[in-house]
């Protein structure tokens, strides 16, 4: 039973990209109504804007992706870092909190936790697909996890770690079966004919590297299947990028190009081709079949490959624990065969509906009250914390400067 609420309650928060930006906005609606007068300031985008987050810079600051791509951006990320550690010494928050990003927030939070700052990542750092040794990173820098995933809690119980499955927000967030009609008509787009959704990518990286294959497969796709047409939503700050690309490969007239507006894309399309991330988890709760897709630079994809502990990349493949779609990473993912596995989809109704069976008791299984869980978990953590005896508080350390944050 949760005790009275407690006021004036201060929480620092970081979400370093946009489904960072929406998974913590869901956290905040169940501590908003749960903690009077609660203030939460940090690093954060729109949706938590709108709730009354305080930006101290915004989360496209971070939305950087790879090894290289990090690299070119470490100055400004590391001086970032360096000034919001210094933010929080001035006065310290409650509790700090990192959504995601883990490898600028554990290392903001291993400085925090020795300052006494209670530390929570949400968003279990993927130990089980790559970079196992992160895990040593965890147990050092927080004193708690707030799971997505159900199997997550128990492998980090075998490290020490405490750790709650809050379900996957975005399994609320969408509904359990959405209407095609309906959200067509939303973004006025033809109520009849063959749709493909094109999710690229929300970060920088990512549509650099990611747009022109999508729309050069697009292409192939419309030569082969003349009715086809494509929707691809878009950032607000990449549309100027994505209007020429669009022009450049002729897709101008048969691809409708929106600001955001990426779950109705999914509701509305018949399948979609989406760059590997949360996109793909996205696209599996609105049941759709599938191509799973990424290229990076190659020096940061030797890197990672280098780490991978699993044969999936691609969150629906995961979770399923099998290629349920096609994944096409890196070499293999030229416009011809992005084409070529999209298509195949229109031509297997019965893979088509085998899929879609899996995807809703995956569904299931992942829909959980989020904010309740992430806020009795919290709650859980602050009275242990006031019945705890106060942490000799060290000397706050500079930064390391040799330390690189990679996403």
């Amino acid at each position: 039973m949760i005790e009275a609420k407690q006021e004036g309650l201060r929480f620092s928060m970081v979400a370093g990209e946009v489904s960072g930006d929406l998974l913590a906005s869901l956290m905040m609606r169940g501590l908003i109504e749960r903690f009077d007068h609660a203030s939460f300031e940090g690093i954060g985008g729109p949706q938590m804007n709108a709730l009354g987050f305080k930006s101290l810079w915004s989360y496209k600051k971070l939305a950087v992706r790879g090894y290289v791509e990090v690299l070119k951006h470490y100055r400004e990320i590391v001086g970032i870092r360096a000034q919001f550690f210094k933010n929080c010494m001035k006065q310290p928050p409650d509790v700090f909190i990192g959504i995601d990003a883990p490898d600028f927030n554990l290392h903001l939070a291993h400085l925090l936790k020795r300052q006494g700052v209670l530390c929570v990542q949400f968003v279990c750092p993927s130990i089980w697909a790559w970079r196992a040794k992160r895990v040593h990173k965890i147990a050092q820098s927080v004193g708690h996890v707030l799971c997505l995933f159900p199997f997550e809690p128990k492998l980090l119980a075998q490290h020490g770690i405490e750790a709650t499955f809050v379900g996957h927000p975005l399994a609320q967030v969408i509904p359990d079966e959405a209407d095609p009609i309906q959200a067509r008509k939303s973004l006025g787009l033809p109520t009849q004919g063959p749709l493909v959704a094109l999710l690229p990518g929300s970060r920088q990286s990512e549509i650099e590297h990611m747009t022109r294959r999508f729309l050069l497969a697009a292409k192939d796709m419309h030569k082969v299947k003349p009715e086809l047409r494509f929707v691809l939503p878009t950032p607000s700050f990449a549309v100027a990028h994505v209007q020429a690309l669009l022009r450049q490969t002729q897709m101008d007239s048969l691809c409708t190009l929106l600001v955001g507006r990426s779950h109705a894309c999914l509701a509305a399309c018949d399948v979609a081709l989406v760059a590997s991330g949360t996109a793909s988890l996205e696209a599996a709760l609105f049941k759709k079949p599938m191509v799973i897709a990424y290229h990076m630079n190659e020096l940061s994809w030797q890197i990672i490959k280098r780490q991978r502990l699993q044969a999936w990349v691609g969150l629906p493949n995961i979770l399923c624990e099998e290629f349920v779609v096609p994944e096409l990473l890196q070499s293999e993912c030229t416009p011809e065969n992005l084409a070529h596995e999209t298509l195949k989809w229109f031509h297997q109704p019965q893979r088509v509906e085998a899929l879609v069976s899996r995807f809703k008791a995956l569904h299931r299984l992942l829909k959980q009250d989020t904010p309740k869980l992430c806020t009795e978990a919290l709650q859980a953590l602050l009275d242990r914390a006031k019945t705890a005896a106060p942490p000799t508080a060290a000397r706050p350390s500079a930064l390391p400067s040799s330390h690189t944050p990679t996403k």
